[in-house]
């Protein structure tokens, strides 16, 4: 079983203090959002084969993976870095300092631990297509032999998603587009471009509509990043999160 944490929150940039008692205990409770009854969850082997972790600051977590690499656990972290104006993310680690960490994990831990993830994808007056090109090279070369993988997705037009854009570009003066799937599919199939020559493969998150030559289906939830950073195999069964998700 790989342990994937978390959907729900930044558990290494909140909850690393949390996550060491419950490692040192071999288990979690996690509550169902919907009726709140409790599942128990094991976070030892021999029930777990790896853990990955999604963050934006990995800062308070390393002695954790630290535990866990003497442990010998393998496990992956997907660090999400874009590097927005402070108008549309003013509460997350500042770009240059997440980069920086990203380097520190692969140093420590090897080339296969960090996976960046440039998602979503969000088209401003702020942010517009061009802006998503320079900014997106400049990331690429920052994060060159720090991460081989870059996970992207178009922000997904939710109800609550609307009403935060406008409110927010109501307050800062700016509005928000959601181009079609024949637009987004171009400026993705730029920027896999970009990558590429910084040892980045750009793959899609659960957006399959917009998949096309040099665009390939992520599976962030991946055995196989699991069994190169283990040096050993890792199967695990196909546990799709939504219907055009990848991951095992």
């Amino acid at each position: 079983m790989i342990i994937s944490a978390s959907y729900r929150t930044d558990l290494p940039g909140f909850y690393s203090a949390w996550f060491e008692r419950r490692y040192q205990a071999g288990f979690c409770l996690v509550a169902n959002p919907f009726d709140q009854s409790l599942r128990r969850v094991p976070l030892t082997a021999p029930e777990v084969d790896g853990f990955l972790f999604w963050t934006r600051n990995i800062a308070p977590f390393v002695p954790v993976l630290q535990r866990l690499r003497l442990d010998e656990v393998p496990f992956a972290v997907h660090y999400t870095i874009t590097g927005y104006p402070r108008e549309l993310e003013h509460r997350v680690p500042a770009s240059q300092r997440a980069v920086g960490l990203c380097h520190e994990l692969a140093e420590r831990f090897g080339p296969d631990v960090v996976v960046w993830r440039y998602d979503p994808v969000l088209l401003t007056d702020l942010t517009p297509a061009d802006w998503h090109r320079r900014h997106f090279e400049s990331l690429c070369r920052q994060l060159a032999g720090a991460a081989n993988e870059v996970v992207v997705s178009f922000a997904q037009m939710y109800r609550k998603t609307t009403l935060n854009l406008r409110r927010s570009g109501r307050e800062h003066g700016f509005g928000y587009q959601d181009p079609d799937d024949e637009a987004k599919r171009a400026l993705l199939t730029e920027l896999a471009a970009i990558a590429a020559p910084h040892g980045l493969r750009l793959t899609v998150c659960s957006q399959r509509q917009l998949l096309g030559p040099g665009l390939d289906d992520a599976a962030c939830v991946d055995p196989g990043r699991l069994s190169r950073v283990a040096g050993r195999p890792i199967v695990a069964a196909r546990k799709p999160h939504r219907t055009a998700c990848g991951c095992s």
